[in-house]
């Protein structure tokens, strides 16, 4: 009897290990159009060992996408980091002789994407926005009423030795200018200029296809998500700008809207997105490295 349950564990075993699941096959994130990731507030591409999308390249990379990490000013308005994103995107298509990219953007990554895209639609296939300041965020609407002009001084020095530790030193910084972008009349004024796929309600979905150009945006509903994670409580303090709305620390759930919205109340805060920290994050919600992986071969049905 013993050594029939050891064949039949020996059996189920070996089945197991010739199951491939469709999230990990190989293809499953392989795209037609090569993915760029854009950083937010305060980002960058790596420092060290430390990426800012934490693992996500490489979990693209190991299902056969393109994927090219830019790296714009950690501080500026979204305009002015849209226009150093058009540049790595002009360079990105000469050296893989793409037509087009897909644009995945993070918190002010998102409408710098979205700038792209509306200048260029002819050179992006499709924008995602994670967490993205697409309506403004109530925070920056306190700081800019409450931190004094040093302040933004401070914002600067800290921004510019980002870029200076990620390689890229001479990205001017300008703290004040994104402070003004992800306020919700900074952004407001934004939409109005670069209103594709951005929603006409207060709360709905946007427009999923604007100029041959695809609208996605997901996000994150939960400020506090795990007790070794030393940012959240920072995320929780922050959560209270909301008055009680639903938002992932930094961004309301309604605010991160933008095209087709997959889901806007995903247990993970506004680091956790991206599986900032070295990955700690909810382990009583999907990992957000296969959120990417699954919006890669979400892309890849579509043709993209």
């Amino acid at each position: 009897m013993r050594q029939r349950i050891c064949q039949l564990l020996a059996f189920c075993l070996l089945a197991c290990s010739l199951i491939s699941s469709p999230a990990r096959a190989a293809g499953y994130t392989q795209t037609r159009y090569p993915i760029v990731l854009v950083h937010g507030l305060f980002g960058f591409d790596n420092i060290g060992p430390v990426d800012y999308f934490y693992g996500i390249a490489s979990a693209l990379r190991s299902g056969g996408a393109q994927v090219y990490i830019t790296q714009v000013s950690a501080a500026n308005s979204t305009e002015v980091r849209g226009e150093q994103l058009l540049t790595q995107v002009r360079q990105i298509l000469a050296a893989t002789g793409a037509s087009k990219v897909n644009l995945i953007g993070h918190s002010h990554g998102g409408p710098t994407s979205r700038y792209v895209a509306s200048v260029r639609p002819d050179l992006v296939a499709s924008v995602t926005s994670i967490g993205g300041v697409n309506k403004g965020s109530r925070v920056a609407d306190v700081l800019i009423g409450a931190v004094p002009d040093v302040t933004y001084g401070v914002a600067n020095a800290v921004s510019g030795f980002i870029s200076f530790l990620s390689g890229n030193p001479t990205l001017p910084q300008n703290a004040r200018a994104a402070a003004t972008s992800l306020s919700t009349a900074g952004t407001l004024a934004f939409n109005q200029r670069h209103p594709q796929g951005v929603p006409v309600s207060a709360c709905g979905e946007g427009d999923y296809q604007v100029n041959g150009v695809y609208y996605f945006s997901w996000s994150g509903a939960r400020p506090y998500t795990n007790l070794l994670d030393v940012s959240d409580p920072v995320l929780a303090l922050t959560a209270l700008a909301f008055n009680g709305a639903k938002n992932d620390g930094l961004v309301s759930s309604c605010s991160s809207h933008l095209g087709r919205v997959i889901r806007d109340d995903y247990a993970l805060n506004h680091l956790d997105e991206v599986n900032q920290m070295v990955g700690i994050s909810n382990l009583f919600e999907t990992n957000p490295v296969t959120l990417f992986r699954q919006q890669a071969n979400r892309l890849q049905g579509m043709g993209l």
